[in-house]
């Protein structure tokens, strides 16, 4: 049995991914709600721009019209179906008690979130998450806001420079984490990037098996949609879950 390595947060994070959408249709206000009742300690969504400006939660970014598919992006929030949220609806719904990872899927929209959420509530700033592929988005982005968490979300086979070199630089651009998909992450890898002071965070973890493996390996951050089960194997191997 594999021992645990130590993780970089003291309280490492259990990411409801669009939600509980193992249990209630994802990127909803159900689901985003049924996951903290549920124990997460942290919600994930995918977040788009609306034609009006508007940050709004959903996965594909497109949406069906009368007769015909839209991206989000030429619609206007007032024409959405009403399962999509809007950032501010999710905040208004579930308020601020959790940590918020956001995949930004729209061209300069980190500011726009980094607003939003510091308007609604300020107290979350320093626990959303930002997620992206490109480094110099995010760097972009911290010197928008020193309080924002940020994350490079990628596979370890596109790192071309090699994790150590990307752990570098994440360090050097104030990048926060390295978010990968699990069948990447060893305990050697989360003790590397732990080394240069950066979250360790992990994906794609359903199985019971996957996410005893993940928080052994010391990750700070698995995502599910297997909430319940999530925070089960949470607490038999990290103990009570929190802030």
């Amino acid at each position: 049995m594999q021992q645990r390595l130590p993780s970089l947060l003291d309280r490492p994070i259990g990411f409801a991914h669009r939600g509980a959408s193992a249990h209630a249709p994802e990127n909803t206000l159900e689901a985003f709600a049924l996951a903290l009742t549920l124990g997460a300690t942290g919600l994930e969504s995918d977040v788009w721009l609306t034609n009006d400006g508007v940050p709004v939660l959903d996965h594909d970014g497109v949406v069906r019209t009368g007769l015909r598919s839209r991206p989000i992006a030429e619609v206007p929030r007032s024409q959405l179906p009403r399962h999509i949220p809007s950032l501010v609806e999710l905040l208004d719904h579930c308020g601020s008690a959790y940590h918020l990872s956001l995949d930004l899927k729209a061209e300069g929209i980190g500011g726009r979130v980094i607003d939003v959420v510091r308007e609604a509530e300020p107290e979350l700033v320093a626990r959303t998450w930002l997620c992206h592929p490109r480094v110099e988005v995010l760097a972009d982005l911290r010197r928008l806001d020193h309080d924002i968490k940020l994350a490079n979300s990628t596979r370890l086979e596109r790192i071309r420079e090699g994790p150590e070199r990307r752990a570098a630089t994440l360090a050097d651009l104030g990048v926060d984490a390295l978010n990968l998909f699990h069948t990447d992450w060893t305990g050697g890898l989360t003790t590397l990037l732990h080394r240069f002071g950066r979250a360790a965070l992990g994906w794609g973890f359903e199985y019971e098996r996957q996410l005893q493996a993940g928080y052994r390996m010391g990750l700070d951050g698995v995502y599910s949609d297997w909430v319940d089960r999530m925070m089960d194997i949470y607490r038999q191997e990290l103990g009570r879950p929190g802030l």
